[in-house]
């Protein structure tokens, strides 16, 4: 059966632990994490895109998690051709002579970018060893658009990262256009990546198209709100919006829809201001079926709702928070563009 995750970009950003979303008791960063992977059974890590935590960061994560738990993870931005604060760079990695400032990819040896992915694969190693890593997600920038030269820039990030699974979210909407379409639904297909669907602010040279598509496994969807200052205002008003109940039904039901062409789907809210992507997750989770809600493991602390475990559900598999089996299975099954 197609199995949806719901989840979050983050369990730890500094609104969300100011929102009063976690209880005070909970206040130790593996307190918050048990806390939200009693909720939630997929998170995306983001704080590898600004900065590359110590493998023993990772390793605890993989180890305080349920078994059945996902992370999905947020490239390194050097990676994704975004300029990338030197303090970002391990110590040991960082160019002679620099001490702040930005740097791109161009800006550093080889050997010193190479290193960079070690580093990188060192702390994803962890979470993959435990089995607990869905994708790694590659976010490229508005002004990388559709051509030959940005394929293999892909080609090359993708590659770097096998055997693990690899999802690409494109920024530009020249990858949609006209004949363009079928091509990057093709080219990513045929080479065994996940294109992330969306859903954001239309209207701007970033927008793309909420176009539903499975090019690989596992499914990815994205939802980043649709703030009106998606251009013009800092990270929090660009990401600063609260999901009507009308508009996450409507997704709902495309989701389930969605999920019976493809194994696994991955749902992430990333409306990540004062703990609004939370509770917009769970009220989707809600939304897209029966066993979807809270967990088992979490249900101790959790008020009693009726029809939060429907009759006969006793003999069902637990799965975690926040993920739901789809009402009928069917192979994964690509898009009839993508053959072309």
């Amino acid at each position: 059966m197609g199995e949806i995750k719901v989840g979050t970009s983050s369990w730890a950003d500094r609104s969300l632990l100011a929102s009063g979303w976690y209880p005070r008791a909970v206040n130790t960063p593996a307190g918050r994490l048990a806390y939200y992977a009693e909720r939630f059974g997929l998170v995306e890590v983001d704080t590898t895109y600004y900065a590359l935590p110590a493998v023993e960061t990772t390793a605890a994560w993989a180890d305080r998690t349920p078994p059945d738990f996902t992370f999905n993870i947020k490239a390194f931005s050097l990676f994704t051709s975004h300029p990338t604060t030197l303090s970002a760079l391990p110590k040991d990695l960082r160019p002679a002579g620099r001490e702040d400032g930005r740097v791109r990819r161009g800006d550093l040896p080889p050997g010193t970018y190479e290193g960079l992915w070690g580093r990188f694969r060192e702390i994803v190693e962890p979470i993959a060893a435990a089995g607990k890593l869905g994708a790694l997600l590659f976010q490229f920038p508005p002004w990388m658009g559709y051509g030959e030269a940005a394929k293999r820039r892909i080609l090359d990030t993708a590659e770097r990262c096998r055997p693990w699974r690899v999802a690409v979210e494109l920024r530009n909407g020249s990858w949609f256009d006209g004949d363009n379409a079928p091509d990057t639904f093709g080219f990513l297909a045929r080479h065994d990546i996940s294109i992330v669907s969306v859903d954001m602010p239309q209207g701007y040279a970033s927008s793309i198209p909420p176009v539903l598509l499975a090019t690989a496994e596992p499914a990815v969807m994205r939802f980043h709100g649709r703030s009106t200052a998606w251009e013009g205002g800092d990270k929090q008003e660009k990401f600063r919006y609260a999901y009507r109940d009308d508009e996450l039904a409507q997704w709902a039901e495309r989701l389930r829809d969605f999920a019976r062409e493809t194994k696994e789907l991955h749902v992430l809210l990333n409306n990540c201001c004062d703990g609004q992507a939370q509770r917009d997750a769970a009220r989707l989770a809600d939304l897209l079926g029966p066993d979807v809600g809270w967990s088992a493991r979490g249900a101790e602390d959790q008020p009693t709702r009726s029809g939060d475990r429907p009759s006969g559900s006793e003999d069902q598999p637990t799965r975690s928070a926040g993920s739901v089996l789809a009402p009928q299975s069917r192979t994964a099954r690509r898009s009839p563009l993508a053959g072309r």
